[in-house]
């Protein structure tokens, strides 16, 4: 049984990341745990890919270019099974906060845009890949599945399930999620700085827009960390002035909604680092939804459905035989 009792106060993340260093970054990070837990907050969210930053080069000039990137983004990009994620496991269960952290996934040879749900104990919740990676950030990463969809019990918080950046405009992804009873919904963001003037799309008032109708639309709370671009990111990425052009400072537009939209944190300025901070009270959310519940009583299943394979897609599958089926060979005859 779905309940709707209990609060806690939510904190979102404004920072820059230390780019491309896992280990500093993962330092900052358990540094904001700590901050948020003195201030009281149950749950502090990271923005996407936060560990070890977003590879803002992809969007700023050629393959050939980016490719000087590439080797140190894998080193900096993290496993779950490895001593850089159990530091924030550790973290977590040190400052006693439930964490949802946005990484760059290492699995063998490959990279994912990954979020890992974090008890305050220390123990992983669970982690989900990004079902498709954006535009250019396809020559990076690698596709989740639809297991990837998935909304966790979080004791103390209640159903928390998470997306990244324009999965949000994803409209069966966000509808799949809606059907899982999820009560707090973490949108991650990686800064809102690139072509500034000339991609509307890409801009801050469409994505916090896209925040703010998750938490309309699906009747949850919607806690939207957002990282920005810094002195030190132009430094790394801008070796030009047309990409100084491209890529501007700033960029950070974190928020955080209440299941009618309403803004509950007061926003920093996009050039600001800080963590906001809401009160959330799950009380609210059957009010929301007593006027429209687009999974429950405000659906028309027999009009339209959404089909949802939540198979984990393996590229090898690997089948043994019963050893009542495995022939046994004579052994060969002595040589006289």
């Amino acid at each position: 049984m779905i309940t709707y009792s209990g609060s806690f106060k939510a904190a979102a993340v404004q920072a820059e990341p230390v780019w491309l260093d896992a280990d500093a970054t993962i330092d900052k990070s358990i540094a904001l745990m700590a901050e948020a837990s003195r201030n009281g907050a149950g749950l502090i969210t990271f923005p996407e890919t936060f560990v070890p930053g977003y590879p803002w080069w992809l969007w700023l000039d050629s393959p050939a270019w980016g490719m000087q990137f590439v080797g140190r983004y894998h080193e900096n990009s993290i496993s779950l099974d490895s001593p850089r994620f159990q530091r924030l496991l550790d973290g977590a269960r040190r400052h006693g906060i439930n964490v949802v952290m946005g990484f760059s996934e290492q699995s063998g040879g490959s990279l994912y845009m990954a979020q890992a749900t974090i008890s305050a104990e220390g123990e992983l919740v669970g982690a989900r890949r990004k079902l498709k990676p954006t535009f250019v950030e396809r020559t990076v990463y690698g596709e989740g599945d639809g297991s990837d969809l998935v909304v966790h019990d979080v004791a103390g918080i209640g159903r928390v399930g998470a997306l990244c950046c324009w999965e949000h405009l994803q409209p069966l992804t966000k509808y799949a999620m809606y059907g899982m009873d999820e009560q707090v919904h973490v949108a991650s963001w990686p800064s809102f700085s690139v072509y500034k003037g000339a991609a509307y799309a890409l801009g801050a008032e469409v994505n916090t827009s896209a925040s703010r109708m998750y938490a309309v639309e699906g009747q949850c709370f919607v806690i939207a960390p957002c990282a920005l671009v810094g002195d030190a990111g132009m430094e790394l990425f801008c070796d030009t002035p047309m990409k100084e052009q491209l890529l501007q400072r700033g960029g950070g537009f974190a928020r955080i909604f209440g299941p009618d939209g309403s803004p509950l944190a007061e926003p920093l300025t996009e050039d600001e680092e800080g963590i906001l901070y809401a009160d959330i009270d799950l009380s609210a959310i059957p009010l929301a939804k007593a006027a429209a519940d687009p999974v429950g009583h405000y659906s028309r299943p027999d009009v339209t459905r959404l089909l949802l394979n939540r198979t984990r897609r393996r590229p090898v599958e690997e089948t043994r035989p019963a050893p009542e089926q495995i022939e046994e060979i004579p052994a060969e005859p002595a040589a006289v």
